[in-house]
C-alpha cells in the first residue's frame, strides 16, 4: 500500500523539451507536403484541404502532428532516432512551406515495461524514468531534432486521462471488469470501423495484440482485442487517484488520445509513429479518439516509420541487439553522420543498420563538408529547388541526399557559376535536412 499512497500523493512536474536548433531562412517557399497514409494506403497531400480554406473552422496554414515517443525504460536506439528523425522532416518541410507547426510528443512514463525494468534491477520506477528521458532529450538535442511545442508525460496527463475514461463509461463505450480488480475497458462495438487504419484481419489483431502488450486472454473482457483504459491498483506497483474509477493508472492507448485531443484537437493532420505501432496502438488510440470527439478520421494520414534492424533481425530490446545513439556518441561518432546513414533509405523501409551504413555516411558528410567550403559551384537555387521537390514527395531523402551529392561533387570538380551557392546549399542542407556542417 505505502507504495500505491506515494505515487497518488506525489506532485508531478511538467515535462521539458529540449533545445531548439535554429532554423536558417531560405529563399521562396517549400512544396506542399505529400505523405503515405497507412489508413487510405496511397500518398495524399497533407493538410485539410486546397490552400487558403478552412476545414471545420482550422485554418489550413496550421498543420497538427502527434507522435508516439518513448517508455523511458531504456537508452535511445537508432529504432527511435529513424522514426523521430523522420517526423522532423515533416516539421522542417511544414515549416518551409509557411505552416504554423503544432507538434506534441508524449513520454508513457508510466507502464508495464518499465515497472518491470525496474524491478529486474532492482531501481526506482521513477529515478530510471527520468534518467532514460534526460539522455533522450541529449540524444534528440544531438541530432537536431526541431522540439514538441508540447512534450508530455502519461503521468501528469492523467487528470485528464481519468475525465476521458469515465465519459467513455458513461456514453457505454467503457465497462469495469467485474472480478475486483477495478480493471476498465473499452468496448470495440463503440467503433464500428476499428480495424480501418491497419487493415488486418481477426486473426493477425489477436496475434498482433497479444504479441505489442496487448491482453486477449484476459478473463472477463466482453471482446479479446477489447483495449484497457485504466487498469486498477495492483499490490507493488504506483496508482494514482482516479476518482469514481478507484486507485490505478491509465491504459497505453488513451494516454496517446486524450493527449493528442487535449493539445491539438479533434483531428490531427498526422498522426506519427513507428511501424510496429500501427496496431493495435494507433487504431485503438484513434478509436478512442473518435468515440470521444465523434470526429472521424482521427487523422487526416497515419504515417508509419520503418523498423531498424541489426545483422538481419529487427532491433529490439528482448533480442538484445539495439544501438544506441548515446554509446555511438560517447564514442566519438558525429551525430551528424548517423542523420544521414538513416536518411540514406526512404522512411517507410524496414532497414539494416551496419558499420558499413555508418562509414557511407560519415563519407558522405565528409563531403558535403569540405564541398561547402568551396568558393563557388553549380546554381544553389536549382539544389534547393530539387531537395523542396524530393521532400514534398512523401520524404524522398535518397533523391535528396544524391542532389546534394551531385552538387558537391561539381563544385569540387572545379569552379561553378554561383559563388552564392555553397552557403545556400550549406543553409539547405540545415534547414530541410537537419544536417549541420
Amino acid at each position: 500500500m505505502a507504495g500505491r499512497t506515494l505515487a497518488a500523493n506525489l506532485g508531478w512536474a511538467v515535462m521539458e523539451s529540449w533545445i531548439a536548433p535554429g532554423l536558417p531562412a531560405l529563399p521562396g517557399r517549400g512544396q506542399r507536403l505529400a505523405l503515405y497514409d497507412s489508413a487510405r494506403r496511397d500518398v495524399y497531400p497533407t493538410g485539410a484541404g486546397p490552400a487558403g480554406s478552412s476545414t471545420r473552422g482550422v485554418e489550413v496554414d496550421r498543420r497538427t502532428v502527434y507522435v508516439c515517443g518513448i517508455t523511458p525504460y531504456d537508452a535511445t536506439h537508432l529504432g527511435h532516432a529513424a522514426t523521430m528523425i523522420a517526423f522532423d522532416l515533416v516539421n522542417r518541410a511544414w515549416r518551409d512551406a509557411g505552416h504554423e507547426v503544432a507538434y506534441v510528443q508524449n513520454v508513457t512514463d508510466i507502464d508495464d515495461p518499465l515497472l518491470e525494468r525496474a524491478s529486474r534491477d532492482h531501481e526506482d520506477w521513477m529515478v530510471l524514468g527520468m534518467r532514460e528521458t534526460a539522455l533522450y532529450r541529449e540524444d534528440m538535442e544531438a541530432l537536431r531534432i526541431v522540439p514538441p511545442a508540447h512534450f508530455v508525460g502519461a503521468v501528469e496527463s492523467i487528470p485528464a486521462i481519468v475525465t476521458r475514461v469515465v465519459e467513455l463509461i458513461e456514453r457505454g463505450a467503457g465497462y469495469r471488469i467485474d472480478d475486483g480488480s477495478g480493471d476498465v475497458y473499452f468496448d470495440l462495438t463503440a467503433a464500428p470501423r476499428f480495424g480501418y487504419e491497419s487493415h488486418l484481419d481477426r486473426t493477425a489483431m489477436l496475434a498482433l495484440a497479444a504479441e505489442r502488450g496487448g491482453d486477449p486472454g484476459r478473463a472477463g473482457k466482453r471482446d479479446p482485442l477489447d483495449p484497457p483504459l485504466w487498469l486498477g491498483a495492483r499490490e507493488g506497483e504506483p496508482a494514482w487517484d482516479g476518482g469514481t474509477l478507484g486507485p490505478g493508472r491509465p491504459g497505453w492507448h488513451i494516454e496517446c488520445a486524450v493527449i493528442a485531443i487535449d493539445r491539438l484537437g479533434s483531428e490531427l493532420d498526422v498522426q506519427g509513429g513507428g511501424n510496429d505501432l500501427q496496431f493495435p496502438h494507433h487504431e485503438c488510440s484513434a478509436a478512442h479518439a473518435e468515440v470521444l470527439t465523434g470526429v472521424e478520421p482521427f487523422a487526416r494520414h497515419y504515417v508509419h516509420a520503418g523498423m531498424i534492424g541489426l545483422n538481419g533481425e529487427k532491433m529490439s530490446k528482448s533480442k538484445g541487439n539495439l544501438v544506441f545513439v548515446s554509446r555511438l556518441r560517447g564514442d566519438g561518432v558525429d551525430p551528424m553522420a548517423v542523420r544521414i546513414a538513416l536518411m540514406s533509405a526512404h522512411y517507410r523501409e524496414d532497414r539494416q543498420w551496419s558499420d558499413d551504413l555508418l562509414k557511407a555516411g560519415q563519407l558522405r558528410l565528409a563531403l558535403w563538408r569540405e564541398a561547402v567550403s568551396a568558393p563557388s559551384g553549380p546554381s544553389g537555387m536549382d539544389l534547393l529547388a530539387v531537395v523542396r521537390a524530393a521532400l514534398a514527395h512523401d520524404l524522398d531523402t535518397p533523391r535528396a541526399l544524391a542532389a546534394v551529392d551531385a552538387w558537391c561533387e561539381a563544385a569540387l570538380a572545379g569552379p561553378g557559376p554561383d559563388a552564392q551557392a555553397p552557403a545556400l546549399m550549406e543553409s539547405t542542407v540545415d534547414a530541410l535536412l537537419g544536417v549541420r556542417l
